[in-house]
């Protein structure tokens, strides 16, 4: 795949970054660098390789998803200027 130099001016306009005129075959080589590196990742086989989220081995923490209300609604809002009914109550702010 490589890049024309209307799509280099249209990636320029999409990403708000002013591209003169002079600058198009510059940006265009550079783009098509660019793909060409990620054309030769295509070329690695990756079959039975399991995504990764880090390069060191690791595994991550799980917990059950269980929604609770905290069994202590008191001391949560012990702090809080004004509650009603175990609730923050707050000034209105909108007309």
């Amino acid at each position: 795949m490589s890049v024309d130099a209307a799509t280099v001016k249209r990636i320029g306009r999409l990403a708000r970054i002013r591209i003169e005129d002079n600058e198009v075959a510059t940006y265009q080589d550079e783009l098509n660098t660019i793909l060409g590196f990620v054309e030769q990742l295509s070329e690695v086989d990756v079959t039975g390789v399991e995504p990764m989220t880090s390069v060191t081995p690791m595994v991550l923490r799980r917990r059950d998803d269980v929604v609770t209300d905290g069994g202590y609604p008191e001391r949560i809002v012990a702090n809080a200027p004004l509650s009603e009914d175990n609730f923050f109550m707050v000034p209105k702010v909108i007309e």
